[in-house]
């Protein structure tokens, strides 16, 4: 396909157009789920578990029953004799998918458990919901949900995928031998062995990475009815209506067209964590057919932090080997991830194993890829799935190998990144990556946050009292997501209507596609309209993750683009007798006359007689495609802390970010969400964790336990747009909403070490809270 647009360019791709989205927003009239109005709505709260694991036994419902208001008390085994069964998450498959598929060690498939919307037999998990109660108002069933008694004979609890492993550990389900759901080889591992025995060098690295939740905004909330034989969901779902809709007619035991999900036009956050189909969607659409009436449901703050769908909790055991001058020989690494009490995703293990060598020239390597089921939420992908973690651990290996081995970090970098013309470079694990230029993006960002500057920054720091310390990181992506994508692009009376299948959820697709498909066809960005998110009309898509809309949402368009002016054309030809036509601002014009007609006036004038019937009707083209393949976002990101050794008090007085997108659609836009991304991932970095007790019970269930990062603690961030066309997409695009998050790990953690270097602390773990680092520094002190 021709990189060329469908029409004559306006100049609106690359234009910092700003969105569209945001006044409705900032003038109080955005539409959240619960802002959603259904007319005799009642309310669904849920009794959850009080332990970490435990047999469920009998479960007392008369007393919740006979409260005032209430209308119907549900349980697991209520949902069972109604015929509903377990949710089908989409977990993959070894045999296909355009990541490197990852299968067990003697080639069968990763395991499955069978997520009940409400368990039958076991708690698995301290906030898992066991029981519903439905009633008049909120506040009747949230008290009625109290007076639920159930019987639990509980059970050792275990939350640490490596304690998991271990042969004493608790067994969550009869069909998963030792918690292990998965373990997966990729690579060469008789190679790496060789290159590891004839190594000068050989620097090891091991590190858990934190489990994060989204902490979103808008906590989870949904609304179920029950229509005309339809169950009509409306629920925030980043991953798509499309899957949701598959899902839950799945669980409820009937055929897709039973079921309509719509998305609301406004989500509150999702990062990932919205990504799946979640239990008690399934049991507020049941109660809506057993009630008659439409059902609401929203967690409070507490609740959401025990049971919605959590990220990262990764542990890694990484090794590198080099030889004398530095070049880096063979890689070897094991990667457990923790999915939690149920197989909702294998995603982030995926993604981020096979990208464990980041953007350098790793002869050979292997790695071991294994998931473990523990008793806590499940996990599933969050922004920038498994890559943060891969990135993570391959630049905190690259630092301390520089350390350890008295090599210069930055010229070890420069010595082993791939170069421009090695591409397309396949790595170790057989993950091609298509083009770019890593040098370049590392050298802007060591240049836009002046590392050639830093020791007089580090010098003066030191007059104070203070330590201050720069990281640098590199990080590439492999983003791919469902593959399937599909577009509508119809001409209206005086506006252009794109229906898409990819969801918004605050990236700002309202402005970006419209301002792309205003620009093929010669229009003002105002007259392009975007439709998503409801099922009714949205038959095909993959929704919003991995990257994936921009990517294969222009494909789509483009092509449905180039079938409407086509037809036009056509149409405008029969009307006038023309013999050619041409299309350009929104005109059909015959060349070398003055006929004109635009192609709003044209629309009503396809049932024209002279038009043949074939082209007769709206002016309006559909393309439904399956696009394989991976995209690999890349750059490079530079941090400066400043550290007091006396508290472990922190501050970041520079943070510099290059990102290449291959193409830039909406330059403002991208730069907004670099900024996101870097708060999130420094978030992670700096302050954010989940924790349980030894019983499974969740220490981090507030926000007064949980820190999020706020505005005041972060500088202006210089950051900055690299255009090295994707080769893998016709337009050059890369996906550009994660790379502000996939270095910040590595880059912070790496600031921190150089910072405390002199001190003799050479690592921290993450979170690097205060007392973590004031501990790292008492510890050197005492060593």
């Amino acid at each position: 396909m021709s990189t060329e647009s469908s029409a004559s360019r306006q100049g609106l791709i690359g234009a910092p157009l700003t969105r569209r989205e945001d006044v409705a927003l900032l003038q109080g009239r955005g539409q959240y789920a619960d802002d959603l109005p259904f007319d005799g709505a009642v309310f669904a709260v849920f009794a959850r578990s009080p332990y970490g694991h435990a047999q469920l036994g009998a479960v007392q419902v008369e007393d919740a029953r006979a409260m005032p208001g209430v209308l119907a008390v549900l349980t697991g085994a209520d949902l069972a004799a109604a015929g509903i069964g377990p949710i089908p998450h989409a977990i993959g498959s070894s045999k296909r998918g355009s990541d490197r598929p990852l299968s067990q060690r003697d080639g069968s498939e990763r395991l499955r458990t069978l997520h009940h919307p409400l368990p039958l037999d076991r708690v698995r998990f301290a906030g898992e919901a066991y029981a519903a109660v439905i009633a008049e108002t909120f506040e009747q069933a949230k008290d009625a949900a109290e007076l639920i008694e159930a019987e639990f004979d509980e059970l050792p609890a275990v939350t640490n995928a490596l304690a998991a492993l271990a042969d004493d550990a608790p067994q969550l389900w009869d069909t998963v031998p030792g918690n292990l759901t998965l373990e997966a080889e990729l690579g060469d591992a008789a190679a790496v062995e060789a290159a590891f025995a004839t190594a000068t060098h050989r620097v090891r690295f091991t590190s858990q990475i934190n489990r994060v939740t989204g902490v979103h905004m808008e906590p989870r909330t949904a609304a179920a009815a029950y229509v005309d034989g339809r169950y009509v969901m409306h629920c925030s779902a980043g991953i798509g209506v499309v899957q949701v809709r598959e899902q839950m007619a799945a669980s409820l035991g009937v055929g897709l067209e039973a079921v309509r999900i719509i998305a609301p036009g406004d989500v509150g956050g999702n990062f990932g964590t919205r990504n799946a189909t979640y239990p008690e969607w399934v049991v507020i659409a049941h109660a809506a057919k057993l009630l008659g009436r439409p059902v609401k449901h929203r967690v409070e703050r507490l609740e959401a932090f025990v049971s919605d769908y959590q990220a990262r909790d990764l542990h890694v055991d990484v090794e590198l080997a080099l030889d004398d001058v530095g070049t880096f020989l063979a890689l070897r690494c094991v990667n457990t991830s923790n999915q939690g009490a149920h197989t909702v995703s294998y995603t982030p293990l995926n993604k981020g194993v096979q990208l464990m060598t980041g953007v350098y020239r790793v002869p050979v390597a292997h790695a071991v890829a294994r998931a473990v089921v523990t008793n806590t939420p499940s996990t599933i992908p969050y922004r920038s799935a498994g890559r943060p973690e891969a990135m993570y651990a391959i630049e905190r290996l690259v630092d301390l190998a520089a350390l350890q081995c008295g090599f210069d970090r930055v010229e070890l970098r420069q010595r082993n990144m791939i170069p421009v013309d090695a591409f397309p470079y396949t790595n170790p694990f057989g993950v091609t990556y298509d083009s770019g230029d890593h040098l370049a993006t590392l050298a802007t960002a060591m240049q836009i946050g002046d590392v050639a500057g830093f020791e007089a920054r580090r010098a003066e720091a030191r007059t104070r009292g203070m330590y201050r310390g720069i990281g640098i990181s590199n990080y590439i992506e492999g983003a791919g997501g469902y593959p399937q994508e599909r577009a509508v692009v119809s001409v209206l009376e005086d506006r252009i209507e794109v229906t898409l299948g990819t969801q918004d959820t605050g990236q700002g697709h309202r402005t970006a596609f419209t301002q792309l498909v205003a620009e093929w066809f010669g229009l003002p960005h105002e007259q392009v309209v975007l439709r998503t998110g409801d099922t009714d009309f949205i038959t095909q898509g993959g929704g919003s993750h991995s990257g994936r809309s921009l990517r294969f949402g222009s494909i789509v368009m483009d092509k449905a683009t180039r079938a409407v002016i086509a037809r036009a054309k056509a149409v405008y030809a029969a009307v006038t007798g023309a013999a050619e036509v041409d299309y350009a601002e929104g005109l059909l014009r015959v060349p070398g006359t003055n006929e004109a007609m635009s192609l709003f006036e044209l629309s009503a004038h396809t049932l024209d007689p002279r038009v043949p019937l074939d082209l007769q009707g709206p002016l309006v083209a559909e393309c439904n495609e399956v696009i394989p393949g991976l995209a690999f976002p890349y750059g490079a990101a530079v941090c400066e802390v400043e550290i007091d050794p006396e508290t472990g008090a922190l501050t970041i007085p520079r943070y510099a970010s290059v990102d290449d997108v291959g193409r830039a659609l909406n330059p403002l836009i991208l730069h907004g969400q670099t900024h996101g991304g870097i708060v999130q991932g420094v978030g992670q970095a700096w302050h954010e964790a989940i924790r349980w007790d030894g019983d499974g019970q969740a220490l981090t269930a507030t926000l007064m336990d949980y820190q999020m990062p706020r505005a005041t603690d972060f500088p202006s961030f210089d950051t900055a747009l690299s255009e090295v066309p994707a080769t893998s997409h016709p337009m050059g695009f890369r996906p550009g909403g994660e790379g502000g998050t996939t270095p910040a790990l590595g880059v912070f953690i790496n600031a921190i070490a150089d910072a405390l270097g002199d001190l003799g602390v050479h690592h921290v773990e993450m979170p690097a809270t205060p007392l973590r680092i004031w501990e790292a520094i008492r510890r050197a002190q005492n060593d």
